[in-house]
């Protein structure tokens, strides 16, 4: 299957809010998109953007994606990139595609100086933690809090 790792580009924004839909219904979560594009396009395309995406593209459809921030981590001193969201169609998982695309951040963590990739996946998504561990991934058992403002 042919398909190509991409920067996302404005044009590509109502399909990345589509596949978000689709990625927290994957995960069994809410997600509202009214709005989306234009915070989305605020984070992504300013002169420091606060959010970057890269958007995996089969037959000139949007077929997958992964959005990145960096961040500072207190106990390690350092900046790290977390990982915010990686969602793949189905048709394109089990391919290589996610394996390439944690190439590419470790590349980019590497480059950035960055002491680490931190992520987090729902306890219940078992071919992702799988996956994870495979490329080098070590779990932190912790629970994620939601405080909603």
């Amino acid at each position: 299957m042919e398909y190509q790792i991409r920067v996302i580009q404005a044009q590509d924004l109502s399909a990345l809010v589509e596949l978000c839909r689709k990625h927290a219904e994957f995960e069994q979560a809410s997600f509202n998109p009214i709005n989306k594009e234009k915070l989305l396009a605020k984070a992504l395309f300013t002169e420091n953007p606060k959010l970057f995406c890269w958007v995996v593209e089969k037959n000139q459809q949007l077929a997958g994606y992964a959005s990145y921030t960096f961040d500072y981590s207190t106990w390690d001193a350092g900046m790290f990139l977390y990982l915010d969201c990686l969602y793949l169609e189905p048709e394109c998982r089990g391919l290589g595609i996610g394996e390439e695309i944690m190439q590419k951040l470790k590349a980019i963590a590497q480059q950035n100086n960055c002491v680490n990739i931190q992520w987090q996946t729902p306890d219940f998504n078992l071919r992702a933690i799988k996956f994870y561990e495979r490329m080098g991934g070590v779990r932190k058992n912790k629970m994620r809090f939601l405080w909603d403002i």
